[in-house]
């Protein structure tokens, strides 16, 4: 038997729901397309796109979780490709949000954190 995955989502548990959607429909232009919550109230998810593949970024709000998540050393994280084009602009825009937090000019790519602290990787299209 060959087994053949498709990526389907990513999972980033957040504590504040609209806070984070708000983050990424601003930082990223990504849109809420679904939503799944428990009967007893006790998670919400809310799968975000990018409207043209279709890969999702889960966020998932537990209600009973009441501190911060453990990233570890943060060395995982999540890549958006912008167009080559609009690279600085899209940088500017970033830095004005106060959310790039890391970045490495010499391999023309950036990190911006979302609300939780998890690193988004930021790279042109033409790579």
């Amino acid at each position: 038997m060959e087994v053949k995955g498709v990526f389907a989502h990513y999972n980033f548990n957040v504590r504040d729901l609209e806070k984070s959607v708000a983050f990424y429909e601003k930082a990223l232009g990504l849109s809420v397309v679904r939503t799944n919550q428990a009967k007893d109230g006790s998670f919400m998810m809310k799968y975000l796109g990018d409207g043209v593949s279709p890969f999702r970024l889960e966020l998932t709000w537990l209600r009973d979780w009441d501190r911060p998540y453990n990233l570890g050393d943060n060395e995982m994280h999540l890549c958006f490709t912008v167009p080559a084009e609009q690279y600085r602009e899209i940088w500017e825009y970033h830095r004005e949000m106060g959310c790039i937090c890391y970045e490495n000019t010499a391999m023309d790519l950036y990190f911006i954190s979302d609300p939780d602290g998890y690193w988004l990787e930021i790279v042109p299209d033409h790579r």
